[in-house]
């Protein structure tokens, strides 16, 4: 058993940066599932969107490029709480250590993307995350108040339901006592008590065949909080990134390329040739996403094509070299030199906007329960995320946890009479083609049914088959002895039906979401899906 103040699950840029400002008030433990530096922030490429022109860019266009991105669903309020507070977050990471790329002035070498109306994109060439990621890892190493677990899976939230009491959707004030969590090393589920516990688990991409982000995106933290009976919100807007390199046999995690190759010029074409975009919006290739995107696939339809063409040819040599080294030596390494040569490119999953629902404060709806980055949904992005809001929002809501419970926590009891993880009756499996399978069949269905295009038949078939599939695994995990594989297996399952349910409740098509079956915006729809 281990105690401490602070639990946080997760080591991306939420979970770390707040590691380090909870540092200064308690002891915190930082779980993570693989090696310390493995999270979807490292493979951040584009940057963080913040407002540091004051001279040629505003608070308010930010705000109203946000708004206008999540269609209708974005929370005003949070979204000005994060446009008005990411400035200072950025700036404190600068003070941390991160070295950003500069200018010929010396200064922030601010860049655009998609669906903002200024350049306001702070990055270090195209590996932002890894540099974000790498300067927060040291500072939190150096730290005598936190203690990284790497290689801890978290299995379950641990509330009354452990202490042999009944909790449902409708149970008041379900408290969160820690977690359990499997020691990878040593193979044994141990219990983390904490006052506090914060999810910063990230996100579920590998619910798809084909997603940017890595094999650790599981939907672990979701799929923990809505087994504990926590609220789950808005899980129906799932956003596919427009540019992924086409490389047939190496579908995930599918190589990104990143918005800001077309903030620097960069046209789609299809396989004539054909600049497409302007049939699409005005605003063409620097579109927000879920424009692009739904482009894209249905050029790919009509062509009868795998994939679309980013035209890079008309950026200078240099720049590409200097800009997009990650992206270029990628290229290159697959055979495709992007200065001369099209860049072959399909949309895949990338980011989820729903997950747990929290609210300014990062609180949930289960006490002493928090979440930020991706596995949180705050209201920010609504039905379509801004281009690198993601990593601003992270930043911003990691700070407003520790300044929400700094003082409170010493009030907080640890409860140390939770019983032990039992798995007394349950063998080692025989047959790990049974989660393998399940696995593929799960990604297989949601890519081919609940993607970027959608309609109530593909929807009602997929729940059906999820269900199939969710019963066969829980009478397996019954009488399995845990491991890494089972559970990722049941939270994508989990994420697999929030994300299908949703989809089927909201008869309408708004941002992300777009079904065939209600191919326009209703008013009666603009309310958050919460199951």
């Amino acid at each position: 058993m281990h105690k401490t103040d602070f639990l946080i699950v997760g080591s991306g840029i939420a979970g770390l940066s707040l590691a380090l400002k909870l540092s200064h008030y308690g002891k915190v433990i930082v779980l993570t599932k693989t090696s310390p530096d493995e999270a979807n922030t490292k493979y951040a490429q584009g940057g963080v969107a913040a407002v540091m022109d004051n001279e040629n860019d505003s608070f308010e266009k930010h705000i109203q490029d946000t708004l206008i991105a999540g269609d209708g669903l974005c929370h005003e309020d949070i979204v000005r709480i994060v446009v008005s507070e990411g400035p200072d977050r950025i700036r404190e990471l600068i003070e941390w250590g991160a070295s950003f790329s500069l200018n010929d002035k010396g200064e922030l070498d601010l860049v655009k993307e998609g669906g903002h109306s200024d350049k306001r994109i702070i990055h270090a060439a195209d590996y932002t995350g890894k540099e974000i990621e790498n300067t927060l890892l040291q500072r939190v190493k150096e730290n005598p108040n936190i203690l990284l677990f790497d290689h801890y899976f978290a299995i379950e939230i641990l509330t009354q339901h452990h202490l042999g009491r009944y909790v449902h959707k409708g149970t008041p004030n379900i408290t969160c006592y820690g977690v359990f969590a499997l020691n990878k090393q040593t193979e044994k589920v141990e219990k983390i008590l904490s006052k506090i516990t914060v999810m910063a688990t990230g996100g579920c991409g590998n619910v798809y065949a084909s997603t940017t982000n890595p094999k650790i995106a599981t939907g672990d933290g979701i799929a923990m909080v809505f087994r504990a009976n926590g609220r789950i919100a808005n899980m129906e807007f799932v956003q596919f990134h427009p540019t992924a390199l086409y490389h047939p046999g190496h579908m995930s995690p599918a190589f990104l390329i990143s918005e800001a190759v077309r903030g620097h010029g960069a046209i789609l074409r299809n396989h004539e040739g054909e600049a497409f975009m302007q049939k699409y919006d005005p605003r063409k290739d620097l579109a927000p996403r879920d424009i692009v995107a739904r482009a894209i696939d249905q050029e790919m339809k009509k062509h009868g094509k795998e994939y679309m063409y980013l035209d890079a040819t008309q950026i200078s040599p240099e720049e590409i070299k200097i800009a997009f080294p990650t992206i270029y030596q990628h290229c290159l390494s697959v055979g495709i030199d992007m200065r001369k040569e099209w860049i072959p490119v399909v949309p895949a999953m990338h980011y989820i906007c729903g997950g747990i629902l929290v609210d300014e404060h990062g609180k949930t709806s289960i006490h002493n329960l928090y979440a930020c980055g991706e596995c949180a949904c705050t209201g920010l992005h609504g039905a379509n995320r801004l281009a690198s809001n993601s990593l601003l929002e992270a930043l911003v809501f990691a700070h407003r946890i520790c300044e929400h419970v700094k003082n409170d926590f010493k009030t907080i009891p640890i409860l140390e009479n939770i019983p032990d993880w039992n798995d007394s009756g349950t063998t080692y499996p025989e047959e790990w083609i049974l989660i393998a399978q399940n696995f593929k069949e799960v990604q297989n269905l949601m890519s081919s049914y609940v993607g970027i295009v959608r309609n109530d038949l593909r929807l009602e078939r997929t729940l059906r088959r999820l269900d199939l599939i969710y019963k066969e695994t829980e009478e397996f995990y019954k009488k399995t002895k845990v491991s890494v594989e089972l559970c990722e297996l049941r939270n994508i399952i989990t994420c697999a039906f929030l994300i299908t349910k949703s989809a089927k409740l909201r008869k309408e098509s708004r941002g992300l979401h777009y079904t065939t079956d209600f191919s326009y915006k209703n008013q009666d729809y603009l309310y958050d899906t919460i199951l």
